[in-house]
């Protein structure tokens, strides 16, 4: 079986297009086509230097993303006992110009009206965006230190019943938890965060920014038996099941497929990832190597460019019985990750789960849930999406090698790896 959980983009069509003729298209979560809105509490009980702080976070979450009107526009309101449009969605074009009037917010005072203010950025904001036929996703966040002195939930049921995605972010001792989990979408352990304090919202700044990124890029909803979720699945859109043959599986209640050398397992990678690949994601492949495919060389799974360079690819070695992952660079084109230790049964003909967990900094690697090894990566850089993803090929060949996976689990979602 091939599949992703992810933890935590999507590009406008027409640049794209634009673009396809000149060469290649990267595509990642800074080149997500966002209409982000930031309902931020300026209330009294905030203060003067809390509130500064705030928008130095509301700062720090947003420098992920690239700010122009082809990829992510920003607005910001400001609320207490009325709303207050600080920054009209879409008015700055550029990060250095929307931090500079980020910073430039003054502390407004007052009430906590925040339902009034989540009613705002449904009625005025999010429609007054110039694109909206082309946006891709349309996020709010709102983030308070106290419980509101008005009705959240007709205005939070209104955003989602619009297509707008809430995630809630509780701030101190004063916050009520049932209030933001009215608020957020659904699961609340995914649309709500909460913060000690605001001398310690820092700490969840990682995990805002890669819920952010996760909404960003993450593909259309996947329908899996007995829920809904967002996320990659390999098997099904690498078309796997009507391509190789069937055969028993890992498990006799479960099916599994055999690829030949005949069989070719190659789509066009904006159709497997059409926003790019996350900053941190879990590759997954319950698998059995048997006769030539346990002593070759051969990728697993690979992202090739248009010029067919490498963006991604799990490689394995029969002859020297490793596993290395392959990812792009800042510094250089690729980097390349070789897992020397640990993973001499994978090559013995049973069946074995290889799992990497990717992060932004660092691959970790296990066998059957045995954790191998963690390495450290350097920055990467979105990937190309106008090339082609291959399942089961010689390296830097077309050739397929004969491998079996099994489809043991269905679990494909975008969420935080367990």
């Amino acid at each position: 079986m091939l599949l992703w959980s992810v933890w935590s983009a999507i590009l406008l069509l027409t640049p794209l297009e634009a673009a396809e003729e000149d060469g290649d298209v990267r595509a990642g979560c800074s080149t997500a086509v966002n209409d982000l809105v930031y309902i931020v509490d300026g209330s009294w009980s905030v203060g003067f230097s809390d509130f500064d702080t705030a928008k130095q976070w509301l700062i720090n979450i947003t420098s992920q993303f690239d700010i122009s009107s082809h990829y992510t526009q920003v607005a910001v309101i400001q609320y207490s006992d009325t709303p207050r449009l600080e920054i009209p969605l879409g008015k700055h074009q550029g990060g250095a110009e929307l931090i500079q009037a980020i910073q430039s917010i003054t502390y407004l005072g007052g009430n906590t009206q925040t339902g009034r203010a989540i009613k705002f950025a449904v009625d005025h904001v999010f429609p007054s965006s110039q694109r909206a036929s082309q946006v891709k996703n349309r996020i709010a966040v709102v983030v308070t230190d106290g419980k509101s002195q008005d009705d959240v939930v007709d205005a939070s049921m209104e955003a989602r019943a619009q297509g707008i995605t809430v995630f809630a972010v509780g701030v101190g001792n004063e916050i009520t938890t049932s209030e933001l989990v009215s608020i957020a979408n659904k699961p609340s352990s995914t649309y709500v965060l909460y913060a000690e304090d605001y001398t310690t919202i820092d700490r969840i700044r990682d995990s805002m920014e890669q819920k952010l990124c996760e909404e960003s890029v993450c593909p259309t909803r996947i329908p899996v038996a007995s829920r809904d979720e967002k996320g990659f699945e390999l098997m099904a859109g690498m078309n796997i099941q009507m391509k190789a043959k069937k055969i028993p599986g890992s498990l006799v209640t479960e099916a599994a497929y055999a690829l030949t050398a005949s069989t070719d397992i190659t789509e066009n990678t904006r159709e497997i990832f059409p926003e790019g690949l996350p900053p941190s994601y879990v590759f997954v492949a319950t698998l059995r190597l048997t006769g030539s495919s346990s002593k070759l060389t051969f990728d697993l799974w690979r992202v090739l460019s248009k010029d067919k360079e490498i963006q991604a690819a799990v490689t394995l070695s029969g002859k020297d019985k490793t596993v290395t992952f392959t990812t792009t660079g800042i510094t250089q084109k690729e980097q390349r990750v070789i897992f020397k230790a640990g993973f001499q049964t994978l090559y013995d003909g049973k069946w074995h789960q290889l799992k990497l967990l990717v992060r932004p900094r660092q691959v970790t690697s296990f066998l059957d849930d045995q954790l191998i090894q963690e390495v450290i990566l350097e920055p990467v850089e979105p990937i190309y999406i106008n090339g082609e993803t291959q399942v089961a090929k010689r390296r830097g060949m077309r050739i397929t090698v004969p491998v079996s996976m099994n489809n043991a689990a269905e679990r494909s979602k975008c969420s935080e790896f367990i």
